[in-house]
């Protein structure tokens, strides 16, 4: 075990951690992580970096209370801990690809960005990646972080079987084949049933894609034609900041052609097409953004929206998220939209895009295929959540659901009715993690609390 792996050995007193001599010697860190935004201070300094299964849990044995962190990508207190945290950093390889049943099996510290060079490589693609390939699998998986299409699921549904090590330090394996009930349950875990050490995802033949932008489409025009438009392609994402009832830009991302270049038409739906890259903010540089004009590309390099070689989107910022039903998702448009001048202000911008529906008891897309609306806050922490507060209630008619690890303020009595199988839930982390060794204030509160 690395040297910043050890811990201060009166702070791990406090925190109910035992230590033989080999837990004895630190290098304590000199500050307290933050998160990506640096909006959240994690509240304890006693972090762990295993570099094997057997030290993870060696980890779970010794400590009463847990949480692992990834990529620090969440903008709430999902993966904080005021007692340890364990990041998986180290655990970030490729363990094997099954051609005959096309699943690759990874480690549970591995990133996208790490793995779809890879996968490329291999002449396989995975069908679906988030906007930013910086992230962590396991963090996305375990939030049900999604890309966008009518016929993608969130990322957490290309996961076909995991490893965790549960509350007694025993490995736990699950397949979406032999497990299919409990599995459903256990891969959108939100931390709360072990530490996964190992993900089984789904493959596909690999692909090359084209990505074509287009600029102000009136919001009028989605009336009639949300659903079109939202299905054009692979992928679609719409940007808005909500000024002037208008969708600066529309993303159409598709496969490629016999490796062609994409057809450009001059307009679709009323917008224009751009004439050069742009940046999903307008006024921002198109340095870090995956290449437009139509130009074919690896699948990893287009579905995306950001390089792997630069820090994502606009910096420091705020995120938030929020799921309704695809049927309503022009409604629920313009419900947001009624709210623009509270909005434009404190946003960078706004996506709308699309998820398929799925059967994993804790993603905002169970059972009901969702259109999600995500905004780019500036670092303004109170005026975003009085506007957060705002656009839940505009949506409470849809049965909003929020994004897991991004900023929402439902009270858990509220979020609580939005998930069906919560219960069901409940009775898994009873089981793996009688003592709640991996809650948290956040788990408590918003699954367990009112």
């Amino acid at each position: 075990m690395k040297k910043r792996s050890f811990l201060k050995m009166s702070s791990a007193l406090l925190a109910g951690v035992a230590f033989t001599p080999f837990y004895s010697c630190f290098t304590p860190p000199k500050k307290r992580l933050k998160n990506w935004a640096e909006n959240i201070e994690f509240s304890t300094d006693n972090l762990y970096y295993p570099e094997s299964i057997s030290e993870i849990q060696e980890i779970v044995k010794r400590c009463k209370k847990i949480r692992v962190f990834g990529s620090r990508h969440s903008f709430n207190r999902i993966a904080d801990s005021d007692a340890n945290m364990i990041s998986l950093s180290a655990l970030n390889k490729v363990i094997d690809i099954n051609e005959k049943e096309h699943t690759v099996t990874v480690q549970g510290g591995i990133r996208y960005s790490e793995l779809a060079p890879y996968l490329y490589k291999k002449g396989y693609a995975l069908p679906n990646l988030a906007s930013l390939p910086h992230i962590t699998i396991e963090g996305a998986v375990a939030t049900a972080t999604h890309g966008s299409g009518v016929s993608l699921g969130n990322l957490a549904t290309s996961v076909s079987a995991i490893e965790f090590v549960d509350a007694t330090g025993a490995l736990v394996h699950l397949t979406r084949k032999d497990h299919a009930s409990e599995f459903a349950g256990a891969v959108v875990s939100l931390g709360a049933l072990g530490i996964v050490t190992k993900i089984t995802l789904d493959l596909v033949p690999t692909f090359d894609m084209t990505q074509v932008v287009y600029l102000n489409m009136p919001m009028k025009t989605l009336k009639n034609n949300m659903l079109a438009v939202l299905s054009a392609s692979y992928s679609v994402s719409l940007f808005t900041n909500w000024a002037n009832q208008n969708v600066s830009e529309v993303w159409l991302i598709d496969k490629a052609i016999n490796g062609a270049t994409a057809e450009i038409k001059s307009e679709f739906y009323g917008a224009k097409a751009a004439r050069n890259n742009v940046h999903p903010v307008i006024d921002q540089s198109a340095e870090k953004v995956t290449d437009q004009m139509g130009v074919p590309g690896p699948w990893f390099e287009r579905m995306p929206h950001f390089k792997m070689g630069f820090k994502p989107s606009t910096g420091k910022e705020l995120q938030s998220e929020f799921f309704v039903g695809i049927e309503h998702a022009y409604d629920a448009m313009m419900a947001i939209e009624q709210l623009h001048k509270q909005i434009t202000p404190h946003l960078f911008i706004t996506e709308i895009r699309t998820i398929k529906g799925d059967d994993l008891w804790m993603s905002p897309c169970y059972q009901q295929d969702c259109v999600a609306f995500h905004f780019t806050w500036k670092q303004e922490n109170e005026a975003v959540n009085s506007v957060v507060n705002q656009i839940e209630e505009k949506l409470a008619a849809y049965r909003v659901r929020p994004h897991w690890a991004k900023i929402f303020t439902l009270k858990p009595e509220v979020l609580q009715l939005r998930y069906e199988r919560l219960h069901d839930f409940k009775s898994l982390m009873k089981r793996y993690d009688p003592q709640g060794k991996f809650r948290n204030d956040f788990i408590d509160r918003n699954l367990l609390g009112s």
